[in-house]
């Protein structure tokens, strides 16, 4: 299951990591981020132990959202080391996170 990420715990859990993070920024009102959040949470599984997987909703984490300047959802940050290593905006396929993710692992 996928961490729940607020701005209140984002330092603790993402920037204060030792394991590279994949940070989903999403909304229920998102289609994109419906059909990309199942993937996630399927990644989330996959990579226990190797990787952070989380999710952001931007309607109640406008700070994070802000800090990172997220205006298209769903966007994902790869961060290692407390660094945006990469991104991607918009669904894609789980094979394209995957290798991103793999890419800093």
């Amino acid at each position: 299951m996928a961490l729940e990420i607020t701005d209140a715990n984002f330092e603790e859990l993402v920037l204060n990591s030792d394991k590279p993070v994949l940070v989903d920024f999403w909304a229920e009102w998102c289609g994109p981020c419906r059909m990309i959040g199942p993937v996630v949470e399927e990644m989330s599984g996959e990579y226990e132990g190797r990787a952070v997987i989380g999710k952001v909703n931007v309607d109640q984490n406008p700070g994070v959202s802000a800090k990172f300047g997220v205006r298209n959802i769903p966007t994902i940050l790869f961060i290692k080391n407390g660094e945006v290593a990469d991104k991607t905006v918009g669904a894609v396929p789980k094979a394209q996170l995957a290798s991103k993710l793999d890419a800093i692992l």
